[in-house]
């Protein structure tokens, strides 16, 4: 059983879309999701304080800063903007794709854990994220 997220962004951010996903997956098997994108990443987070999904940001912003930087001076992929290839950089960095088990229609996550697709790019985009569930 397949299916297609779709995730509007509005730029760099964690995006949670948990609750989609929970009410797709029904039934027991291991949920895999894909993101068909190389300037974004797949996390599981906790959800509860959105300051964590803040910090997180600030860390790889800090971590992979922008081309504009003086310390990225090395990077040569820059004619998609500051903000391309610390994208592709960060995606490297972090998962695409995400193994969750689902039990009787349930995803088997922990109590403040939520699915989230983590937008490197600055500008608004449409993110496309593959769920399958064998």
């Amino acid at each position: 059983m397949q299916t297609q997220f779709t995730i509007a962004t509005n730029g760099p951010g964690l995006y949670e879309f948990t609750r989609q996903v929970a009410s797709w997956a029904k039934g027991t098997g291991l949920l895999t999701l894909f993101v068909q994108h190389t300037s974004a990443s797949l996390v599981i987070q906790e959800n509860a304080d959105p300051e964590v999904q803040v910090d997180l940001q600030n860390f790889f912003a800090r971590l992979v800063p922008p081309t504009t930087d003086p310390g990225m001076a090395y990077l040569t992929h820059t004619y998609e903007g500051p903000d391309d290839m610390p994208a592709h950089i960060k995606a490297a960095m972090l998962p695409t794709h995400l193994s969750i088990p689902v039990t009787d229609g349930r995803l088997a996550l922990g109590t403040w854990q939520g699915i989230y697709l983590f937008e490197h790019r600055d500008r608004p985009q449409q993110r496309r994220v593959i769920a399958h569930l064998g």
